[in-house]
């Protein structure tokens, strides 16, 4: 019994021993598949979140590729459309060269017009002041300064002479001292035969009437006529240069509240000025 029980205890000592080493290797065995079962879920979760990153790349690519199709398509739409438009601009623009060139053309012709017109102003204007002098010369003999007044202004020569050199208060009929005045305007005026002269009557406000003159406008036309009779039957000015004009009162030089300002506005004015067929004439001209 007890070897029996020896026997048992032996076996069962050296069953221990055996188990407690393999029980080790398996365990280590264990471990070591544990570690690797470890080592593949972790590398398995990177691939998963590779993957899932792989596939938000993929779609956040796709969708720049879709974007980017769209975008070369409208490309595509604007060359065509571009193309369209350039070559509807190069007829337009051919046309519009065409009608640039014309007027550019035009352009010139009328600076050359101005250039004409101002030629001929500046003509006029030369000659105005040539008249002006030998008319200022022609008078100043002998004559108050303060009577007869000469000024150019634009293209027209102004000769006023005060009435107390040319007629007597109320009255039409020239003085004796008008002739002397007269004739050398009329030197002057005959020098320039391509010029008209106007004589224009003023008077002042004072109101006349009488057994000749009906009133103040009648008083002025009838002086303007008188200077252009004379001028005409004993100066030899062309009587299709002359032009008689009476202006009453209502072109006063100075306010007509005292004598001596009366005595201003009772004047003659003698224009000697472009004839104004010749002046529309020259509007009429082309410019070549």
């Amino acid at each position: 019994m007890k070897k029996a029980l020896l026997s048992l205890t032996v076996v069962f000592l050296l069953s221990s021993c055996v188990s407690k080493k393999e029980y080790a290797s398996l365990e280590a065995t264990h471990q070591k598949t544990k570690d690797q079962l470890l080592a593949v879920k972790t590398n398995l979760t990177k691939c998963l979140i590779n993957n899932e990153k792989n596939q938000s790349l993929s779609t956040q690519y796709q969708s720049k590729i879709t974007d980017l199709e769209s975008t070369v398509t409208e490309l595509k739409k604007d060359k065509r459309r571009t193309l369209e438009f350039v070559d509807n601009l190069t007829v337009l623009t051919k046309g519009a060269n065409d009608n640039i060139k014309e007027t550019l053309i035009q352009l010139s012709k009328k600076d050359q017009y101005i250039k004409y017109i101002r030629k001929a102003m500046t003509k006029k204007d030369s000659l105005n002041l040539a008249i002006s002098y030998h008319l200022t010369k022609a008078l100043k003999d002998g004559l108050d300064d303060e009577d007869i007044q000469i000024k150019v202004e634009k293209t027209v020569v102004f000769i006023s002479i005060s009435d107390k050199l040319l007629f007597k208060s109320g009255s039409y009929n020239v003085t004796d001292k008008a002739y002397n005045v007269l004739a050398k305007v009329a030197d002057v005026v005959n020098a320039q035969p391509n010029m008209d002269v106007m004589i224009e009557g003023h008077t002042d406000s004072q109101t006349i009437k009488n057994d000749v003159l009906e009133d103040n406008w009648d008083l002025s036309a009838k002086r303007a006529t008188s200077i252009a009779r004379i001028l005409q039957t004993r100066f030899k000015v062309s009587p299709g240069r002359l032009i008689a004009a009476g202006r009453s009162s209502y072109v006063p030089l100075v306010a007509n509240d005292t004598p001596a300002n009366r005595a201003k506005n009772r004047r003659t004015k003698i224009i000697i000025m472009p004839r104004l067929d010749q002046f529309f004439d020259l509007l009429e001209q082309k410019a070549e």
